[in-house]
């Protein structure tokens, strides 16, 4: 079974599958198509997490593709450069492109197949073309004046005669499919062992010809970005010989007969884990799954962890989560839960440690970031009025072994920042989830990991591997997912009824990107929610937002139930798809 973000990369997932791969083999394969047919989603200079199941060894493992920041990356040097935050498009923002190197060493570790098969799809579609969706059209509509006058070779790359690509024209990305190919045939011509094709591919990507393409750009060329100056990059090709993909041990949080994994603290994860702790003492299943009560309860958790997650997650402030979850602090933080909506933003005291947040943009440094806000900042989710101008991607895979994969590639996005033209792709942005308050557990520091939101999740039931989804959404991935879940758990729905229930989400805390808003007390709801909960939930003080029926979330799943496998995925977008035999 496979599902994921899009129709291609699912069928991509279905067809390694059916030729006799596993689920890591599909997974990859799929993650490198997504970077080709959903470019306004994430690309190949982006990160990604994923969480696995490997049937055989009868172990999880979270395999992490999370690039850091560049070692001359420091609050000191954005000062000097008169900036208080990292912008949230161009150079500056650039972390080393982690995804390149999780997808090829999940092959090389857990799959079967060469570099060259599991690349050969993505390289068809960059050849043979694939559809313009909608959302490609939007995205590069709404950038296409700032690609003319600021961004030449993106403006080479996605306007065809300087026009934008209609709806369902066939996109190419020629440029990128030779990079691949290239890389596939030195990598082949250095060893014929599969296993050593993969360490040369990543020699290649990272201590070879494109580190060195990166590096010349970074530091040759300068570009507009949101700060409303052209800068040049910090990214050097010595910040990525020096890093490699890591493989860790998830996270795990108990929940009845369940248990759900995830990232550590450098990742937004364990707020998953944190509403699950708050959320079990307050009698959902009494409430009534989808009731104002019900939603209330999960509306306040969520604020609590959101407002540690502000506190203290962050590549500093991993080993701290065991303080996060001890029950006297879990229960404490619980007792904060009140009949109406809270206004405030109020982080916890773990082992009596008094938090610190940052220092948020003023209204006065809102007007100024306002203005000088330009097309593709920050991470471009779905918005509450229906209007898609981007997002992240996911995907899961189960196959006949029991082996599992959930993963949420992103980054690198067609309008984060401009293209490299030998190499056909755009740099990622993530380190504008950095805070350059110094001395906080998410501060820029060289060489560290920025507090992403990338959160795939894998659920056990009764001890036994169940289930892997996700979503992507920014901030609002551990809400959705959350909502899902819940649902299942406690409203009795299956996979596909849970996902097409209606979304929820909060926006009460500071976003994760540029220019790191929040809307205090503000709750998003999907139309389809009975006025009269939507009235309730207004009554109790919170700020209710309504937007249309079918906007919020682009989950996806695979499960293996005791006799069968099962997949689902989401409606909303039309792109989703869900595949299996």
């Amino acid at each position: 079974m496979a599902a994921s973000t899009h129709w291609l990369a699912s069928s991509t997932a279905m067809s390694v599958l059916e030729r006799g791969g596993n689920a890591f083999d599909a997974a990859a394969a799929a993650g490198f198509v997504l970077q080709v047919v959903e470019p306004h989603m994430n690309g190949p200079a982006g990160e990604v997490p994923a969480l696995l199941w490997d049937a055989r060894e009868g172990t999880s493992h979270l395999l992490c593709g999370q690039g850091v920041a560049p070692s001359a990356a420091t609050p000191a040097r954005f000062r000097e450069l008169g900036l208080k935050l990292v912008p949230g498009t161009g150079l500056l923002a650039a972390t080393v492109p982690g995804s390149f190197g999780a997808w090829t060493l999940m092959v090389q570790r857990w799959g079967t197949w060469s570099l060259a098969d599991v690349l050969d799809y993505a390289i068809g579609y960059c050849e043979r073309g694939y559809p313009s969706l909608p959302a490609i059209h939007a995205t590069v509509s709404r950038v296409a004046t700032m690609f003319t006058d600021y961004w030449p070779t993106s403006a080479a790359a996605w306007l065809r005669g300087g026009e934008v690509p209609d709806v369902g024209a066939v996109l190419t990305s020629p440029v990128l499919g030779r990079t691949y190919q290239r890389i596939v045939a030195e990598a082949s011509a250095r060893s014929s062992d599969r296993e050593q094709q993969f360490e040369a591919a990543r020699d290649i990507w990272y201590r070879g010809w494109v580190a060195d393409l990166i590096d010349r750009f970074c530091s040759r060329t300068s570009w507009l970005d949101t700060s409303g100056r052209t800068n040049s990059g910090l990214l050097t090709g010595d910040d990525m010989a020096s890093w490699e993909p890591t493989v860790e041990r998830p996270k795990a949080f108990d929940y009845g007969r369940y248990q759900v994994l995830k990232t550590d603290l450098w990742g937004q994860g364990p707020v998953f884990g944190q509403q699950l702790a708050l959320l079990e003492g307050l009698g959902l299943d009494e409430a009534g799954y989808g009731s104002p009560d019900y939603l209330h309860a999960v509306i306040e958790a969520s604020k609590l962890a959101f407002a540690d997650r502000e506190a203290w997650y962050g590549e500093g402030g991993v080993g701290t989560l065991d303080g996060l979850l001890d029950p006297g602090y879990t229960t404490q933080r619980r007792s904060l839960i009140g009949a109406t909506a809270s206004m405030e933003l109020r982080p916890g005291s773990p082992g009596g440690r008094e938090p610190r947040l940052p220092e948020l943009p003023g209204p006065a440094d809102m007007e100024m970031l306002a203005q000088s806000l330009i097309a593709g900042a920050g991470e471009p989710t779905l918005r509450a009025n229906g209007l898609v101008a981007g997002d992240t991607c996911h995907l899961d895979v189960v196959d006949a072994a029991g082996n599992m994969v959930s993963a949420t590639p992103s980054g690198g996005w067609l309008q984060s920042s401009p293209v490299v033209p030998e190499l056909g792709f755009a740099l990622g942005t993530r380190a504008q989830m950095f805070w350059l308050d110094e001395g906080l557990p998410n501060s820029l520091r060289p060489r560290a990991r920025p507090r992403t939101t990338l959160s795939p999740s894998l659920a056990m039931r009764d001890g036994e591997p169940w289930m892997a989804f996700g979503t992507p959404g920014g901030d609002q991935q551990d809400q959705w997912s959350l909502h899902f879940f819940l649902a299942m758990v406690h409203g009795g729905l299956g996979m596909q009824e849970a996902i097409d229930a209606p979304a929820i989400h909060s926006e009460h805390f500071p976003s994760s990107f540029y220019p790191r808003s929040a809307r205090t007390g503000h709750v998003v709801l999907e139309e389809r929610f009975p006025a009269s909960v939507r009235d309730e939930l207004s009554r109790r003080g919170h700020n209710v937002d309504i937007a249309g029926p079918w906007t919020l979330g682009r989950l996806s799943a695979v499960a293996r139930e005791p006799d069968h496998l099962a997949a689902a995925a989401n409606p909303r977008g039309a792109q989703g798809y869900a595949v299996g035999r």
